[in-house]
């Protein structure tokens, strides 16, 4: 597409009094519609016939100043543009624009376009400058006296090529950013599929993957999550039975997702309270939002956390429901450290506080078959060397209670206030005793969840318990063991990250001179 092809009126046509012109002698007026499109206001309802005036309303009622922004970040035309699409879609409070430090709308995804309007369209290079466009209305009037009819049509004119040329501009942009993303999308694979070496305590500053993000756009994931009542009758009872903790507190929710635990917290009485997610899901937590009024005091930012910028420097709680399978399988653990580390406050609060990994001894025969012998004979042939694969995988499954074999030991505690990004790195020594006469056909590990407040509150994800999305993580083994009540095994559970992916784990159980290795991934 070039200019040539928009559909635009030619400048001499329009703007030399030229055949058009000669051929009526009226002053004009009929050669062009002019369509008015009122201006909405960035921050309320009213509507003005200029951005002019639109200007001048800001920048009285709401005290929001675009030419002292524009000089404060040194914005550009994209600048504006991101802006714009910015505040229309989260609708902040004038306020946090103009005393935030950073420039809140610099993520490219506010480039995306959205419905057009006359916002979009003013020219905001020339703000500011003379002569220009006017930067307010004078007394609720914009000063045009000066300008007569043609020089007006020939600004219309020009503004309406720039514009088209600028929304030309902006379309290749666009394209030249999806292209360079399919690059350094095709380069890190290229570059993951090559055996790289990595010290094992080395652990990830934050996590790019975008699958792991874009996992959590499938809104079945957030139904589970929401209908899990033991995770949510938790976080729910440990905000709002706590409220005296959360009054005029600043929140933030690292990994917000529909913005639930945000909203338990403006319930609460917290009078600010930050949101924050990468996947997609959080433009429908805005709808969700302003669905239930609370837009005034929760403002959600879409970005990874360890390259965002708050509009406050400190905040005094942070909540976030971050845990995975096993605890510690796909978490956040790494973003809940930094966040804790970067924008809380002294002796601020971080819910949950603490949470430990439990291992409990397992029977069940039949399940055993259906997993492991199973591949002694499919459908008349023996694909016993399956065995070997299937042994390194790590099951997310419900363990009936009655299949419990030993009693449960804690493996590991974190303590959220002080731990480090290697408190997934660990290796401990159990002593599992049975409680009736089975066979020991895998060990399971669960995690146990703790907000001590005023008001303590705590859920378990065992098999002991009401069933929750996270279930329990069982480790089958190679070797059975047969066992009377009162007996008792021995050995060491040792978990460590993956090189390749610091969301997935490995974990290494020995039970005697059984040494058994699996891969979380």
């Amino acid at each position: 597409m070039s200019l040539e092809d928009a559909d635009c009126p030619p400048l001499s046509d329009v703007c030399s009094g030229g055949a058009a012109y000669e051929e009526d002698d009226s002053d004009g007026w009929d050669e062009m519609e002019i369509n008015i499109e009122q201006t909405t206001c960035l921050f309320c309802p009213l509507q003005f016939h200029t951005i002019a005036v639109a200007l001048d309303h800001c920048r009285s009622e709401h005290k929001f100043d675009l030419l002292d922004l524009k000089n404060k970040y040194n914005m550009d035309c994209y600048s504006y543009l991101k802006m714009v699409n910015y505040i229309r879609l989260q609708k902040p409070d004038p306020r946090i624009l103009t005393e935030s430090s950073v420039a809140l709308w610099d993520d490219d995804v506010y480039l995306k376009p959205g419905d057009m309007e006359t916002w979009l369209m003013y020219d905001f290079d020339d703000l500011g400058s003379a002569p220009s466009t006017p930067h307010y209305a004078i007394d609720g009037k914009t000063p045009i006296s000066n300008i007569n009819f043609s020089d007006l049509q020939k600004q219309i004119q020009d503004l309406t090529m720039q514009v088209r040329h600028r929304d030309l501009l902006l379309e290749t942009y666009l394209k030249d950013m999806e292209k360079m993303r399919e690059v350094t999308r095709t380069i890190v694979e290229s570059g993951e599929s090559t055996n790289r070496k990595m010290a094992h305590n080395v652990v990830s500053s934050g996590c790019e993957s975008n699958d792991y993000f874009n996992s959590y756009s499938h809104f079945g994931i957030h139904h589970d999550m929401l209908n899990d009542k033991v995770r949510t009758d938790s976080y729910r009872d440990a905000i709002l039975k706590n409220a005296n903790s959360f009054k005029d507190k600043t929140v933030l929710d690292v990994g917000c997702g529909t913005g639930i635990l945000s909203m338990f917290s403006a319930k609460a009485g917290a009078e600010k309270v930050y949101g924050i997610d990468q996947s997609e899901v959080i433009y429908k937590a805005m709808d969700i939002i302003r669905e239930n009024n609370l837009q005034d005091r929760i403002h959600l930012i879409k970005g990874q956390l360890e390259k965002i910028n708050l509009p406050v420097e400190k905040v005094d709680i942070i909540v976030s429901e971050w845990m995975g399978y096993f605890l510690l399988f796909e978490g956040m653990l790494d973003s809940f450290v930094y966040a804790r580390d970067t924008f809380l406050k002294p002796n601020g609060i971080v819910l949950p506080n603490r949470c430990n990994i439990s291992i409990v001894g397992v029977s069940d025969t039949d399940r055993y078959d259906r997993v492991i012998n199973f591949w002694d004979d499919v459908y008349g042939f023996s694909m016993k060397c399956m065995k070997a694969e299937v042994f390194k995988e790590a099951f997310v499954e419900t363990v009936p209670e009655d299949k419990l074999l030993t009693n449960a030991q804690a493996i590991t505690e974190i303590d959220l206030k002080t731990c480090n990004l290697n408190a997934c790195i660990f290796s401990s020594k159990f002593t599992l005793t049975a409680e009736k006469d089975g066979t020991l056909t895998a060990i399971a590990g669960y995690f146990d969840t703790f907000f001590d407040l005023d008001n303590n509150v705590q859920f378990s994800t065992g098999p002991h318990v009401d069933k929750t999305h996270w279930q329990q993580t069982v480790f089958f083994l190679a070797d059975v063991v047969h066992m009377k009540r009162g007996d008792i095994i021995e050995g060491t559970l040792s978990c460590t990250r993956l090189t390749k992916n610091v969301r997935g784990l490995s974990v290494t159980i020995t039970i005697g001179k059984s040494k058994y290795q699996y891969v979380m991934d």
